[in-house]
């Protein structure tokens, strides 16, 4: 049977306007951290801390749809895709830092509290919202089409809130005159980034330790392969994400007798595709009897597979490769 093996998609969509927004965010970055220094606003500090977190969003989306254009190798023939999770536990990392050190100072400030510029952390801040409603904007269309980019697009909307909050909290400076008004502020600001990061790390991680993609139920899956007339029994499963939106799977099948393994091997395929999402499908399409360890069809239900054969082939002697 003929197999296209090739994943790489004709054309990257939507990478333009992750570029624009990429190039608004990191520049207005940088000009928040040194607003930050020359208002004194921790609570800037603190939103740069959050612009971080889109600016590093907007680079692991440009960073898989840029990978996933690049083959697989001799060296690494899964290909490229993993370096999305090693680059988001090292930017997690560093933002863990920057916001204890937030954290750190705004203790400080509420026992000594200091003179703000409010006026010019007023400014900066809604030059900052304006960057994030133009970000997006560009992001929009390829939120629903991109899981990449929709994680971007969340990122830049929940950062239009924080320059909302410093916004608000320059006004309430002004009008006020309270000083520990920025260091609450920080405080909020830092504890919204936080957990937000502790997730993008645990999902790093999880793809990195060829976790279960997040949304993946393995008995279901298991199910629906199950499910097929000519299936009597599934094992040696395994689902685990070569990156945050590229699930693989592979399985073992014992085929009723008389079946058609070419067949099968392309139902099953179009069932995992159309219900899961899973396009990366390898299936070994076994005998009804494969040893001792799988003699018994129930039996093999369990995840005791102990002194199976492990290269069993089918009737037709096919190992099978589903990919799209």
């Amino acid at each position: 049977m003929g197999h296209d093996h090739d994943h790489l998609p004709s054309e990257i969509r939507h990478e333009k306007p992750l570029w624009w927004a990429l190039g608004l965010t990191s520049t207005f970055l940088v000009v928040e951290v040194v607003g930050a220094f020359w208002t004194n606003s921790l609570a800037l500090l603190s939103d740069a801390a959050h612009m971080a977190t889109d600016t590093l969003a907007l680079m692991i989306a440009l960073v898989a749809v840029r990978l996933s254009r690049r083959p697989p190798d001799a060296r690494r023939t899964y290909g490229y895709a993993r370096l999305e999770a090693l680059g988001a536990m090292i930017n997690g990392a560093m933002l863990f830092v920057v916001a204890g050190y937030i954290l750190w100072e705004a203790i400080g400030r509420f026992r000594q509290p200091q003179e703000i510029a409010s006026t010019g952390m007023l400014v900066i801040a809604a030059v900052g919202l304006v960057i994030n409603m133009i970000s997006m904007r560009l992001l929009q269309a390829g939120s629903g089409e991109s899981l990449n980019v929709k994680g971007a697009y969340l990122e830049v909307w929940a950062d239009m809130l924080g320059s909302v909050a410093v916004i608000a909290g320059a006004l309430l400076i002004q009008w006020t005159g309270w000083k520990p008004i920025d260091p609450i502020l920080a405080v909020l600001i830092g504890l919204w980034v936080l957990p937000r990061t502790y997730v993008l790390m645990r999902e790093a991680v999880n793809v990195l330790l060829e976790g279960v993609p997040k949304g993946m139920d393995v008995a279901k899956v298991r199910d629906r392969l199950s499910d097929h007339d000519a299936v009597l029994d599934v094992h040696d499963l395994h689902v685990w994400a070569l990156a945050s939106s590229t699930p693989a799977l592979t399985a073992h099948i014992v085929m009723r007798e008389g079946d058609d393994a070419d067949r099968l091997r392309r139902e099953l395929g179009d069932r995992l595709h159309d219900d899961f999402g899973i396009e990366h499908v390898t299936l070994q399409i076994e005998a009804d009897h494969c040893g001792e360890a799988c003699g018994q069809p129930s039996a093999a239900k369990d995840d005791d597979h102990t002194g199976h054969d492990h290269a069993a082939t089918d009737a037709q002697g096919h190992r099978g490769h589903v990919h799209r």
